[in-house]
């Protein structure tokens, strides 16, 4: 079979890894894909944009395309799954009205209160005023929110009542475009956050290996949000009796809930939750896809061939398929990032060193790069995934690391703390 894997970043290369070790997949492509799908064998590079539907559509009819995996959240957001099934083409990723569950924080909210799914208390405002006068009754830390999608960071945690204030002005005044006409203010969580990325045909939901990421630029989770600087599973804390409580108080609730809403739900529903010092569960977030850089370190340690569990999900067969099989083996990833991000950032910066770190025995995946003249260079914020594989979180992490240092470009910068929680 012809797979097409929309999107450009870590996890679409991650998925086209994946998917290309089935001896069912003959070929992948990647629409637009960066410089590591380019540079994958049996797999090419398509230069059309995520949002060109009808390109897509064009394409995958005219070259036989078997299956299409819908990467990123923002195509999914703009119904990409209704258009290509209208064309006649099988698409992994929920439908627009799904894919409200990432797209709109309030929605998310609403259907979580319906159902009884666990999670923070919060507020929803169209203007700053209310806002700020709903902040004033409120204790700090709290945590702001623009309710529409923000690549990762339109979620601001205030330490003052002047912080929070300022994110309310922020949010509002455009700063991430349209994500910014509702604001979502949330009591703030103790805890750790825990990835919980599931596998669902719209009745049967799986789980995959529970996974833990690094949401903060800064060593020691300090400073501003990014879309994730490094991740490593299967996390310790989500242990078997959390995933059987998350597994009936979340996920299935959840499918249920959107089920009475009329949606039928197939592709990955992806809960992002805090468990507490003392064991409780709530969800922070829902995201309608598969996670990035989660996905960079699920992957690795599964043995199911990705397409027939995905097959199964369009298919609605989840329920009859045996249970997922995995790896008894741990993985870390650590994100090498352009300096300067989250914030500003220069492209174009000859990498160097990937070679040399696939040869010391870790994957890297690529997120924000491009193929330039033979040379592979930044073309993103978070730029490479270096991934290791061990029998232990210290022999992962160590290995990850190891590979790191190899790679060079102008102004690199990555975390050295990741996996701090359980070394």
């Amino acid at each position: 079979m012809k797979v097409l894997v929309v999107g450009n970043g870590g996890r679409e290369h991650a998925l086209a890894w994946k998917l290309l070790q089935s001896p069912q997949v003959q070929q992948v492509v990647c629409v637009p894909g960066n410089g590591g799908t380019a540079s994958l064998e049996r797999c090419h590079n398509l230069p059309l944009a995520v949002d060109d539907f009808a390109g897509i559509s064009t394409y995958a009819l005219e070259n036989s395309i078997s299956l299409v995996v819908v990467g990123p959240e923002v195509p999914l957001a703009q119904g990409i799954t209704d258009y290509l099934q209208s064309q006649g083409l099988m698409v992994f990723g929920p439908s627009k009205a799904g894919a409200q569950i990432e797209a709109s924080k309030a929605w998310a909210k609403s259907l979580m209160a319906e159902t009884g799914i666990p999670t923070a208390k919060a507020a929803v405002f169209t203007e700053a005023t209310a806002a700020k006068s709903y902040l004033k009754t409120q204790k700090i830390p709290i945590v702001v929110k623009a309710d529409g999608l923000a690549a990762g960071k339109g979620v601001i945690v205030a330490t003052t009542m002047a912080q929070a204030e300022t994110a309310i002005d922020t949010i509002f005044q455009g700063e991430f475009g349209t994500a910014g006409n509702v604001v979502v203010i949330e009591e703030f969580l103790l805890g750790q956050e825990v990835s919980v990325l599931a596998l669902t045909d719209g009745i049967t939901i799986r789980p995959l290996l529970p996974a833990q990421d690094h949401k903060r630029i800064g060593e020691g989770d300090t400073g501003e949000n990014t879309g994730g600087m490094g991740a490593y599973a299967p996390a310790p804390i989500a242990t078997p009796e959390l995933m059987t409580r998350v597994q009936t108080e979340v996920l299935e609730r959840a499918i249920a809930g959107l089920t009475a809403r009329g949606i039928d739900y197939r592709g990955i529903l992806y809960a992002g939750l805090m468990i507490s010092p003392d064991g409780d569960i709530k969800v922070l977030e829902f995201n309608c896809r598969f996670g990035d850089p989660e996905t960079q370190v699920i992957l690795p340690l599964l043995e199911t061939p990705l397409e027939e569990l995905i097959l199964a999900c369009v298919e609605q067969r989840l329920g009859a398929m045996p249970p997922i099989a995995w790896k008894s083996a741990t993985a870390a990833t650590v994100v090498a990032a352009s300096g300067g991000y989250p914030g500003k950032y220069d492209k174009g910066k000859v990498i160097t060193g990937i070679p040399e770190a696939e040869t010391a025995g870790v994957t890297v995946f690529h997120a924000g790069t491009k193929l330039h003249q033979e040379q592979i260079v930044t073309d993103g914020g978070r730029v490479l995934n270096v991934t290791g594989i061990g029998a232990t979180f210290p022999q992962a992490i160590a290995q990850a690391y190891n590979g790191i240092k190899s790679i060079q470009f102008d102004g690199i910068y990555y975390r050295q703390d990741i996996g701090h929680r359980i070394l």
